[in-house]
């Protein structure tokens, strides 16, 4: 007989089942939380996405795919990829058949040809899927429109391609020199000026094409131009060709400088203006052809009184390109309507006309009527019409093309940061490599209790910090994504406070305000030190003279609906980390460029224009937002909002402590730095390997070509004179293929682990080395050519 449960049991078992019921809906309350929250990241990717089950029926599509392919959910979900593409071709078939025999395929640009003829440029993956027991379950395809970049690079292309076609067959002189005003460069109108072809000018000095008499005049006025840094300068001058015919050239010459802002050289730029001297005559006989052209140019041109500069007459094109009428402009002169944006042309131009009565590609701005800059050429003759003197001027609105001359500029100058930060990553990370090194074996032998032990933490501390920074300048060259983790930002932004408490006067107090319940962020921590030093630094730099409060805090903010600074930001929570100084201000015009790149007010040498820009690139590729306010003489504040994440299913990385396995095995070390190489032999004979070492490469494969038995392995770097490091590997392989190459490197665009592995490198690793790191690599190389 089954003895009957008591009353105070049942009550225990319902207690029970009714704790099993509230866990299971949680559960599976945070499952749908998660498929939604998965669902809105690919609906809102900007990839098409598909995903096919084995059969090649379709199991999931995003709202991008059946936007991109003019399809409909209904229409696609549960049906085969070839029934409803029909004319998929043999192409596609095959790379949908490998991808499911295990293989991830893509193309970076691919060019798709719709049913309506027309082509579309995409990148694409193509990728298997893998079911809870390992086997493949379907693919999933990613396809990217890019048709706004290859637009983009066409334009880059032609420009490029105008430009050079432009300098060779320009009319105009094109002739560099450098500081000894000896010859570098001559274009063929250069030829056609002077008379001498291109060998014959080539280290020619200045002197033997500009008369002597002219010649220290020209040259004091270009060089105390360019040390005033006024960027160019203008002048017009009789020259002697090389059969001696004297002629009359408009100069304009600016400096060239390195990547460092020094001045290498001089550019000039020269037009041989004799004719257009000469022509005066003939203009003045031709009142009826200049009237012609005069009216319906749609060049500016006016007539001015060289006596008073009053305007005496303008044509349609003047009254086009500044937005006066002639009722505005006749009878009063340039500067009653202060149409000179800048004075000293006007300056200019007066003095070209006493000298030489014309003055021929003056390039000024002007202002127009509703305050617009306009960039013109002028182009100025003095003439004697019924006798009186009239300037008669030409000027040609290159508005347009200069905006998009600044842009091709701008473009090849980010394009030039990568490279500027791969030349410095290797000689930083080599100067890291022994202090990380050294200090972190001198930690190993500092006990707990060290009063010295702090310190070297430190030092330690500040090295990797130094590596990771170095590290950024890379990611940002290179706009690559950094890995994001967890994390609450409260530490990072003290560290970097106490950093800029030690640099900055002490005129300037700093006021902190983090609160510790602020949550958690899914962030780069050495990211978020670099916002917090970029935005500290530039508020110093606004109270740099006056000095001021700097203050900096952190709390959590709930925005809503009505509250999101962006339109791509939604309602939630944020961290907001706000840095406020009492400085000069901005206002809206400066504060609508200041995350432009380049962009700066500051003095040469207080500032790049890049600090702002990169703290923008950030915060945006952290999923968040910055905003800033400011008023002249009230201050600045910036605002940073990253979303907080409140999901229980995401914690925190916690790094855990990994025991350094070391070995016996005979290491060849190849290094070309002493101080790098002596580091490095000591951490590995620390680890118990035995260790020859080499600082050249050629002596390195002497030595290994004498005996290569002897070593079980090879660690060598990738810079090194005579030899690199990948070339020396090639013929350690050849002497003997087994035998283990671990190559390392401060930055190297030549080199990848690909690269590595495809020329029979096992093992590739970045300077600065840590210990670990190091020990980790071998470990996992020497394992691996054991089996």
């Amino acid at each position: 007989m089954i003895e009957k449960p008591s009353y105070e049991e049942l009550e225990k078992r319902i207690q029970e089942l009714e704790r099993v019921e509230s866990n299971f809906n949680r559960s599976k309350g945070k499952l749908i939380h998660s498929y939604d929250l998965m669902d809105y990241i690919i609906s809102h990717a900007r990839s098409a996405i598909a995903v096919f089950d084995r059969d090649f029926k379709y199991i999931y599509v995003s709202k991008r795919y059946l936007t991109d392919y003019k399809v409909k959910e209904q229409h696609v979900i549960g049906k085969h990829h070839y029934e409803v593409f029909p004319d998929i071709p043999q192409k596609w078939k095959d790379v949908h058949q490998r991808s499911l025999a295990g293989e991830v395929l893509r193309a970076e640009e691919d060019l798709y040809y719709r049913e309506d003829g027309s082509i579309d440029w995409t990148r694409w993956e193509c990728r298997p899927w893998y079911e809870y027991d390992g086997s493949i379950g379907g693919i999933v395809i990613y396809n990217e429109v890019i048709n706004e970049r290859k637009k983009i690079e066409e334009t880059l292309r032609k420009s490029e391609q105008l430009l050079s076609t432009h300098l060779l067959n320009t009319p105009i002189g094109a002739i560099s020199w450098d500081l000894n005003f000896k010859t570098v460069e001559w274009n063929p109108a250069a030829e056609t000026i002077f008379g001498y072809t291109k060998d014959e000018a080539l280290s020619k000095h200045a002197a033997e094409l500009i008369l002597p008499e002219d010649m220290k005049e020209l040259v004091d006025v270009i060089f105390q131009d360019l040390i005033s840094e006024k960027g160019g300068t203008r002048s017009t001058n009789e020259n002697i060709t090389k059969g001696g015919r004297r002629i009359i050239c408009d100069w304009y010459n600016t400096a060239l400088k390195d990547a460092d802002g020094k001045v290498i050289g001089i550019a000039s730029f020269v037009s041989d203006i004799t004719e257009r001297v000469q022509a005066n005559e003939g203009l003045r006989k031709s009142e009826e052809k200049f009237r012609t052209l005069f009216h319906t140019s749609p060049n500016a041109i006016t007539l001015t009184s060289a006596e008073n500069g009053v305007y005496i007459d303008v044509n349609d094109g003047f009254t086009k390109m500044l937005g006066y009428s002639k009722e505005d402009v006749i009878g009063k002169t340039s500067a009653e309507l202060n149409i000179w944006n800048d004075f000293k042309d006007r300056e200019l131009l007066a003095s070209g006309l006493k000298k030489y009565g014309l003055v021929d590609d003056l390039e000024a701005d002007f202002k127009g009527k509703n305050g617009q800059i306009k960039s013109g050429i002028m182009s100025a003759h003095l003439l004697n019409i019924e006798n009186k003197n009239i300037i008669f001027a030409i000027t040609r609105n290159v508005t347009e093309q200069r905006k998009l001359e600044s842009q091709l500029q701008q473009s090849q100058r980010m394009e030039s940061i990568g490279t500027l930060a791969g030349g410095i990553a290797h000689d930083f990370n080599n100067i890291l490599s022994p202090i990380v090194g050294y200090t972190e074996m001198v930690l190993l032998d500092t006990p707990e209790d060290s009063p010295v032990r702090d310190s070297l933490n430190q030092v330690y501390t500040s090295a990797l910090r130094a590596k990771d920074l170095v590290n950024q300048i890379l990611t940002f060259s290179r706009q690559d994504s950094s890995e994001l983790m967890l994390m609450k930002m409260q530490p990072i932004v003290k560290e970097a406070l106490k950093l800029i408490r030690s640099t900055i006067s002490t005129t300037i107090e700093i006021i902190q305000d983090i609160n510790p319940d602020c949550g958690v962020v899914k962030a780069d921590p050495t990211q978020i030190h670099q916002i917090v030093m970029n935005l500290a630094t530039n508020a110093y730099h606004a109270m740099e003279e006056t000095g001021g409060e700097l203050k900096v805090s952190l709390k959590e903010v709930e925005l809503g609906e009505y509250d999101i600074i962006t339109p791509d930001m939604t309602p939630g929570v944020y961290a907001c980390l706000i840095v406020a100084d009492t400085g000069v201000g901005m206002d809206k015009i400066l504060t609508n460029k200041i995350f432009d790149p380049f962009f700066t007010t500051k003095e040469v040498g207080k500032g790049t224009g890049m600090g702002l820009s990169v703290v923008h690139g950030i915060v945006i590729s952290m999923g968040g937002t910055i905003h800033v306010y400011s008023e002249p003489g009230k201050g600045t504040q910036f605002h940073v909002y990253l979303p907080v994440i409140k999901s229980a299913a995401e914690k925190p990385k916690i790094q855990t402590q990994v025991p350094i396995q070391g070995g016996t095995e005979q290491i060849l070390l190849v290094d070309d730095e002493e101080a790098i190489l002596s580091m490095e032999k000591r951490m590995l004979e620390r680890l118990g390997y035995q260790v020859t070492s080499r600082t050249s490469s050629l002596e390195a494969l002497e030595a290994f070509r004498s005996n290569p038995d002897k070593f079980d392995m090879i660690i060598t770097d990738m810079a090194m004179p005579n030899m690199p490091g990948d070339k020396l590997s090639v013929e350690l392989i050849k002497i003997r293929p087994d035998i283990p190459v671990l190559l390392c490197t401060g930055f190297s665009e030549a080199m990848s682990v690909e690269k590595a592995a495809s020329l029979g490198i096992k093992g590739f690793l970045l300077k600065p080395i840590i210990m670990k790191d190091l020990a980790q690599k071998i470990r996992e190389v020497l394992d691996a050519c054991k089996i």
